[in-house]
């Protein structure tokens, strides 16, 4: 009897392969959609020498911004999501460990970074390492608190998350909060996607639901991109500074000067 071979283990999905997928379902071209147009306005008026996207090769997120040299790090696994956009310099290495000088980078954008990381904490210290003080830092996420949050919430009790399972989305608030312990003043924010968590194509009939979630609503978006500028620690004076001064010498009469004149200086 010829025994039988064993079945090969298959190696499990690797982390991003449902990332990937999701992006290229309806929902995932509407947030990449809004999202572009996000990037263009904020990063049209970023001056400086060196841009980085740190991940999502889907997006351009730089492509109007002038700056001379515009490149983005990509995972090594991150080949085959590659698009031709050859403008672009591809540099291959990993966003907890950033491949580059300290202060040498004026502009970082961060899409969808934070929330597949598995030490995002770690991320911005980098980040912090390589931008320059008065740098731009941007960055978009996944909003918990939306419908699409509430969604992905309940679809993980029941087996069927809408949003990418491997995800871990943080808030806004939890964001600037890390910024700021970082020494970064926020300069701007934006939400959208105010369209409900359907699949299919069923989501491209709400476009009515977006100027209306900007007005009655507008925390409550899908998808929030913020901006931050790395500043300078330094000393700062608080306080008035209390001046005194200088009493004035009474000048001595001609009996005492002629006293000290003739007095002896060893005594």
């Amino acid at each position: 009897m010829i025994p039988t071979p064993p079945t090969p283990i298959q190696s499990p999905a690797p982390p991003w392969s449902s990332w990937e997928r999701w992006l290229q379902s309806p929902p995932g071209q509407y947030v990449l959609k809004w999202e572009q147009s996000c990037f263009d306005q904020i990063v049209d008026n970023v001056f400086g020498f060196h841009a980085v996207q740190i991940g999502l090769p889907q997006i351009n997120s730089l492509r109007e911004n002038r700056m001379p040299l515009q490149a983005i790090l990509v995972h090594s696994n991150d080949n085959s999501m590659l698009n031709s956009n050859s403008s672009w310099h591809y540099i291959e290495g990993e966003s907890s460990e950033l491949p580059f000088a300290s202060e040498s980078i004026d502009l970082i954008v961060l899409p969808h970074v934070l929330e597949f990381a598995a030490d995002p904490h770690q991320i911005l210290r980098e980040v912090d390492r390589v931008l320059r003080p008065e740098g731009r830092l941007v960055i978009s996420g996944f909003n918990p608190a939306s419908l699409w949050g509430a969604r992905q919430y309940i679809s993980r009790l029941i087996g069927s998350p809408y949003l990418p399972r491997d995800g871990q989305f943080i808030s806004l608030i939890r964001i600037k909060d890390w910024l700021q312990l970082l020494n970064f003043s926020l300069d701007r924010g934006h939400f959208g996607c105010y369209k409900l968590p359907l699949q299919g194509q069923g989501i491209s009939r709400m476009d009515f639901l977006e100027p209306m979630g900007n007005r009655w609503w507008p925390i409550f978006g899908a998808i929030f991109v913020v901006s931050a500028i790395k500043r300078h620690q330094g000393i700062r004076l608080v306080g008035q500074i209390q001046t005194s001064l200088i009493p004035k010498i009474a000048p001595l009469s001609p009996a005492a000067e002629r006293g000290k004149l003739n007095k002896d200086p060893l005594q």
